[in-house]
């Protein structure tokens, strides 16, 4: 199953990129929402081999994902890999400058099934692509706004 969505954001693709690599953000937002997120490699510097551990409840059962930066090309593209006990999936971040002041984020996940309970699960999600796929782009969407917004304060 795989989500997709394209945003143009008035920033430069360095401020941009640079807004996508704050992973400590990432990992407190996720704490808030109930996840449990450990940084679990020795990297100083966002680089591909960045990997986290994290669980969290979902439809009543308590998911434990571990999670590889597979792929980090600055300030044009970032993938993320996900593996848990029977599904895989990847997210995707890829940038282009439409101008100097002006960057296009075209986001993807996509998640795949390895075990008949985790192909279960993708067909209930299926049932619900829509507003899935709703959510998401307003998830991603309200994120671009931010960048906007910080970047024009930033100013």
């Amino acid at each position: 199953m795989k989500f997709s969505t394209k945003e143009d954001i008035e920033a430069p693709i360095d401020v941009v990129f640079g807004m996508l690599c704050e992973f400590d953000t990432f990992e407190r937002s996720a704490m808030r929402r109930g996840a449990e997120v450990q940084r679990v490699d020795k990297l100083t510097d966002p680089a591909t081999g960045m990997k986290w551990e994290a669980a969290f409840d979902m439809r009543g059962k308590r998911r434990e994902v571990k999670i590889e930066m597979v792929s980090f090309e600055k300030p044009t593209e970032m993938r993320l890999e996900t593996v848990s006990p029977g599904l895989v999936g990847e997210m995707a971040f890829e940038l282009m400058a439409l101008s100097r002041s002006r960057t296009r984020l075209v986001s993807t996940l996509e998640i795949k099934p390895k075990t008949l309970s985790a192909r279960l699960l993708v067909q209930s999600l299926k049932l619900a692509k829509t507003s899935l796929t709703k959510k998401y782009k307003l998830r991603v969407a309200e994120y671009t706004k931010d960048m906007e917004d910080r970047y024009q304060k930033s100013k």
